[in-house]
């Protein structure tokens, strides 16, 4: 094995790994790898917050119908961007990690009726922008293969945990930025590829739609992984990333659409949603909800998730006659 890309097992990652791997264990057999309902929420989550980071502005009740095969009202590329991903996310298990044809032909899958020549290396040169100024130029095209082809070499040989191994190919992977567009849903693809390979639980995982609420978190943590021309900070970050996933609960659809009744729940926000499906039958602080929802601007997540719940009765506090208490807490009404 000759190429090793540059990063470094600090303290932070071997605790981190150590805290997933026991998650891992205990959730193995749980209703989120035996919910059909929990597992279906779960793509419409992932594909939906993956897309999302990309621009596209389909809600999630617009992704469940495109799953469902509905007509849908909205910009046509973006309607082929998320039939592109559900095709992609139902064949990830078929693939092997360590493949160019499988990478390339995932990329075919994704962009099919995006770009004119879907699952092609990029012929010439790319560069990323932030506002108007470059942030990060990629290496030439007459190199990609070459990095590519020893990217999955050392996929293939390292003996790293999966848990490390496909953090790193994640950033490579957008270092690389290999082909004209999808860079950046085929670096979050290929990491829930790798994680579903050392345990399936991962396929299940809305791991996507985590990052795309830490969104600027995310690329700030590539930009300091090319600064630092090592990718130990992104590594950290999702690992960080991966904890929340699994620590986070969920319920079925189903179960939170019957909550709110067939009309009121096609007018929940998507953010009350994601409130009201984190929410069990137990009062939940303030700070406990933001960890949740993976939030640490507080006038966000009242404005937008907890007041309107509460407006709309969906939620009740704990001490309704003393609502700015410092010690108050939330429920999901009904339980």
């Amino acid at each position: 094995m000759s190429y090793q890309p540059p990063f470094e097992i600090t303290s932070t990652i071997v605790n981190q790994v150590s805290a997933i791997a026991g998650l891992v264990e205990r959730l193995d057999g749980s209703p989120l790898t035996t919910s059909p309902q929990l597992r279906k929420q779960n793509r419409i989550r992932t594909i939906q917050g993956t897309l999302a980071i990309e621009g596209n502005s389909l809600t999630l009740d617009q992704v469940t119908a495109i799953l469902n095969g509905q007509r849908v009202l909205g910009h046509p590329r973006e309607i082929s961007e998320v039939q592109g991903a559900i095709r992609a996310y139902e064949a990830l298990p078929t693939w092997a990690p360590t493949s160019r044809q499988d990478l390339l032909q995932a990329h075919r899958l994704l962009m099919a009726d995006i770009l004119t020549n879907p699952g092609k290396l990029r012929p010439g040169g790319v560069g990323i922008y932030k506002g108007t100024q470059v942030s990060h130029v990629a290496p030439p095209a007459k190199l990609v293969p070459q990095l590519i082809g020893d990217l999955l070499d050392w996929l293939a040989a390292t003996d790293h945990h999966p848990l490390i191994t496909s953090s790193v190919f994640h950033y490579e992977l957008e270092f690389i930025h290999p082909f004209v567009d999808g860079n950046g849903r085929m670096g979050r693809l290929w990491q829930t590829l790798i994680l579903g390979q050392w345990h399936n639980l991962f396929y299940l995982l809305p791991i996507e739609s985590l990052i795309k609420d830490q969104q600027d978190r995310y690329y700030q943590a590539l930009e300091e992984a090319d600064r630092a021309a090592a990718s130990t900070g992104f590594i950290e970050f999702m690992l960080d990333i991966i904890r929340t996933a699994l620590s986070q609960p969920s319920a079925p659809i189903d179960t939170l659409d019957s909550f709110l009744g067939d009309q009121v729940g096609d007018q929940v926000s998507d953010q009350v949603r994601q409130l009201l499906t984190l929410m069990d039958d137990r009062y939940w602080s303030t700070r406990e909800l933001m960890a949740g929802l993976s939030l640490s601007h507080k006038p966000t997540f009242r404005k937008n998730y907890l007041n309107p719940a509460l407006q709309a009765g969906f939620v009740v506090m704990k001490y309704p006659d003393r609502p700015r208490s410092p010690k108050q807490k939330y429920k999901r009404r009904g339980h």
